[in-house]
């Protein structure tokens, strides 16, 4: 299948002077397109950035059903050690799913060379306090998908590139994701910075709660976003989150270090 347009990866290089690069991914059912801005500021702050798409995603929601946890996590860690080959200290960071997947390249990579510098994450996913998704691994054998989740953005005239429905086996597989990262979430010692949506109606507040109690990071701090929804890379508090973000990894690159 082609990719949708808009919902291309995207890697903007800031050339081999670069103090630094970035790697983020977009969310469940999601595309690149809704963290370009992101990317683009930072970029515009000197770092190289890049976004992969997702397997399964950006095409049709049928198509992510036929893929699972395993081959998200292979295609951001991929484009992780690429980064990582140019040299230079690379960050790690998503959202939603995204920031699922790069608190799973933290721990995998803990203690190695190749250990993330420290962690971007905005409203990251680790559970789920609905209980009928207890019954996600029956029902996605027998029905496809159920409505989506997307376009959660409180900003008027924003919109979310991404599926208008939910692959339930994908979704059974990313239940799995989440215990796998809750249980390593110990193993966790890079720099974290959350930016978490008071009000957001994908993500419960028990998420954060959950990253900010698990992690072993000497350095970890939480940003409230007052007036975003989930997707807050495209809400009116992206501005706080371009910033926020720039700010972070600089303070990474200082000679005191954020550890």
């Amino acid at each position: 299948m082609s990719v949708l347009p808009g919902a291309e990866p995207f890697l903007f290089d800031a050339g081999p002077d670069a103090p630094a690069a970035v790697l983020l991914s977009h969310g469940f059912t999601g595309t690149p397109q809704s963290i370009r801005p992101w990317g683009e500021a930072l970029r515009a702050a000197g770092y190289t950035v890049s976004c992969p798409l997702l397997p399964g995603h950006g095409t049709r929601w049928q198509d992510m059903n036929r893929t699972t946890w395993h081959d998200w996590y292979k295609a951001v860690e991929d484009e992780y050690l690429s980064l990582h080959a140019r040299g230079v200290p690379v960050v790690a960071g998503g959202l939603s799913m995204g920031g699922t997947l790069a608190t799973r390249l933290a721990q995998v990579h803990a203690g190695k060379a190749t250990e993330p510098v420290g962690l971007l994450l905005v409203n990251p996913s680790y559970l789920t306090l609905r209980k009928d998704a207890a019954l996600l691994p029956v029902v996605s054998r027998i029905l496809g998908s159920f409505p989506g989740i997307s376009d959660d953005i409180k900003k008027p005239g924003a919109h979310e590139l991404a599926y208008d429905r939910l692959p339930l086996k994908a979704a059974a597989s990313l239940s799995q994701l989440w215990k796998a990262v809750s249980a390593d979430l110990g193993r966790v010692t890079a720099p974290v910075r959350l930016f978490r949506s008071l009000e957001d109606h994908v993500v419960e507040p028990a998420n954060g709660e959950k990253l900010l109690a698990g992690v072993r990071s000497a350095v970890k701090s939480e940003v409230v976003l007052r007036e975003s929804y989930h997707v807050a890379t495209l809400d009116n508090d992206a501005p706080t989150i371009f910033e926020g973000s720039a700010q972070f990894v600089a303070s990474l690159l200082s000679p005191a270090g954020s550890r």
